[in-house]
């Protein structure tokens, strides 16, 4: 998987929008950041499951998913190497990261606009 096939899934969701955090992409739906590029590297990417799909995903494919490191690996945040990733996987890791982040309440910060590429 490259990054722009990630950033493809990402913007392909409904209502998702890209941005800019920490100096890297990322991905947002209701105002909340679901998924992200670059953040440990070219190669890499992020995306916030729940804990439990986490470990399975760490588990099913070592080498492409590992949690993020401290607090917001806790939190389910989960690093993405995407060379070693698997298109199908990360699209149905990434579809349940933008599902909780639309249960969320709308983000009052987000005033982003969808970038087309």
């Amino acid at each position: 998987m490259t990054p722009d096939a990630f950033r493809k899934l990402a913007l392909a969701l409904p209502e998702a929008i890209e941005a800019s955090h920490m100096n890297h992409p990322d991905f947002r739906m209701n105002g909340h950041i679901f998924a992200s590029l670059a953040s440990k590297g070219d190669d890499w990417a992020m995306v916030k499951i729940s804990i439990e799909r986490q470990g399975q995903l760490v588990e099913a494919f070592p080498g492409a998913f590992e949690p993020a490191t401290g607090a917001w690996g806790r939190a389910g945040c989960s690093m993405v190497f995407l060379p070693k990733a698997k298109a199908d996987v990360v699209k149905g890791a990434m579809e349940e990261a933008w599902a909780l982040a639309q249960k969320k309440p709308a983000s009052k910060r987000s005033t982003a606009k969808k970038k087309t590429r």
